[in-house]
């Protein structure tokens, strides 16, 4: 989506932010340069607008820094290790498999730099202006900005889009010190795997963490206070991915609390969990604590711009992205709903072409899909069958595994299924949810069709190209009216 490296042909950097001046004036600001806040500056710049952005730390944010986009390179190479120890299956001879995790490391940060620079060009290119530091809200249309020397400006807006994104939650007993106790960002930064790893939290950033760690060498045990990896997720989903896990030796405590640390002489330690009534502790070098994200509002004066907050620190906005102040919008994770980046940037376009004058602009999150990038991942968009039959719906479910696709199994990759739930009244597709190869990607042929109002059929009369993976699409719709091909149909 971006790309190019930081520096023009024949000419000065494009990644250093503009001089501060004492006092600056801008029709739009945007504070925070994560997916949400560069692309909505980016948009208003292009529908005519003169745009500021103020960004604290890194372009990208979160997500290009930290989050989305290392992880994600981590998780492809650890991938790449396992495909390699089972190529003998195939037929293909290969020597011993080691991997050298700063080399990785460097390789990722190269990924990164070459992303982050592209969006440094991207706002030349449309004439986005941008200054490093941390903005404060003084009035409804005013901030001030603090740069790394400790200046002062003074910045005026006519509007304001705030993405100042979120961090991870810290629990009691298990304060982060970025030596141990390590957040996402530590994790991803490691140099070399721990022997034994302790993941707090069975969410999607603790599995994909965890699996990556176990594939370059780590003894990995999962925690998780609910009775489910995932919470809140379809359980069949769910099974499928803790059988995986489990198969490559994961370790997975549902129901368990942990409830602190022992220091251990050799620098070690061990973490206390109560499970069943019982207590137990697992020994680790690192403790990985992913529990939650906590948005980042508190320090930016909110208050003084007559913006109201929730007592957990979010900022309620209506579907043109606008926060109680009808000038200032809030997007990404600082807002009610799924912390995730797509979201964050739906909402950013939004805002810029509803400052622009586009009165049609509204955010409709009926086909918003969610993945975890573990191995088989996991996609989802739309209804479960469950939240349809809470609204009152009477869901028709069609399944088509992935063992029966015969793009799968020339892959090795045929764990899981697709699931199509469509309304037996109308046949509209209602949700579509996927465990298995490319889950991540086939979603968006679902989203489209939910978004489009297509129904069950409409899914199973498209022609798929053969043999390919969105086929296991086509079959589960067939799948709703008992009409699957390759795999038995059930009553």
């Amino acid at each position: 989506m971006i790309s190019g490296d930081a520096r023009l042909k024949n000419g000065p950097s494009v990644s250093e932010p503009i001089s501060m001046a004492d006092t600056r004036t801008t029709e739009v600001l945007v504070i925070g340069a994560g997916p949400g806040g560069y692309e909505a500056a980016i948009r208003a710049a292009q529908l005519g607008k003169k745009v500021l952005v103020i960004e604290r730390e890194n372009l990208g944010g979160v997500c290009l820094n930290v989050g989305c986009i290392p992880s994600k390179a981590l998780i492809h190479a650890a991938k790449r290790v396992v495909e390699i120890r089972h190529a003998a299956d195939l037929g293909i001879t290969t020597g011993p498999v080691s991997v050298d995790v700063k080399k990785l490391q460097a390789w990722k940060r190269g990924v990164v730099d070459g992303l982050t620079g592209g969006i440094a060009q991207l706002f030349k290119a449309n004439k986005v202006d941008w200054i490093q530091g941390t903005a404060t809200f003084t009035a409804k249309d005013a901030v001030s900005v603090r740069g790394a020397d400790g200046k002062e400006t003074n910045v005026r807006f006519q509007n304001a889009i705030v993405a100042t994104g979120s961090r991870p939650i810290e629990i009691p007993g298990f304060k982060f010190d970025r030596r141990t106790v390590i957040d996402s960002t530590g994790a991803l930064d490691l140099e070399e795997a721990p022997k034994k790893l302790v993941v707090i939290g069975g969410g999607f950033i603790g599995l994909e963490i965890g699996q990556t760690m176990r594939r370059l060498g780590s003894e990995v045990t999962v925690v998780e206070a609910m009775d489910q990896i995932l919470p809140g997720q379809d359980p069949d989903l769910v099974r499928v991915l803790a059988r995986a896990l489990q198969k490559e030796g994961i370790r997975i405590l549902t129901g368990a609390k942990a409830k602190g640390l022992e220091p251990q002489k050799d620098g070690s330690v061990q973490v206390v969990i109560e499970a069943k009534g019982a207590e137990e502790r697992l020994p680790a070098d690192k403790v990985l604590v992913s529990v939650g994200r906590r948005p980042n509002t508190e320090s930016l004066g909110l208050d003084k711009a007559g913006v109201k907050v929730t007592p957990k620190g979010l900022v309620e906005t209506n579907d043109k992205a606008q926060t109680s102040v009808a000038t200032i919008y809030a997007i990404g994770d600082i807002t009610p709903g799924p912390a995730l980046a797509h979201k964050a940037s739906k909402e950013g376009l939004t805002a810029a072409a509803v400052i622009a004058g586009d009165k049609g602009a509204a955010l409709d999150y009926r086909a918003l899909p969610w993945a975890v990038f573990t191995d088989p991942e996991i996609a989802t968009v739309g209804l479960t069958e469950a939240q349809a039959r809470e609204k009152g719906l009477d869901p028709v479910v069609g399944r088509f595994p992935f063992a029966a696709s015969g793009r799968a199994k020339s892959t090795q990759a045929t764990d899981g299924f697709v699931k199509v739930v469509a309304d037996k009244k109308t046949d509209l597709l209602l949700g579509v949810h996927i465990i298995g190869p490319e889950a991540s990607n086939l979603i968006a042929e679902a989203a489209l069709a939910i978004e489009m109002g297509a129904t069950a059929h409409d899914l199973a009369l498209t022609i798929h190209t053969h043999p390919t993976l969105p086929e296991a699409l086509m079959e589960a719709a067939e799948g709703v009216h008992g009409r699957m091909i390759h795999a038995v149909n059930r009553s």
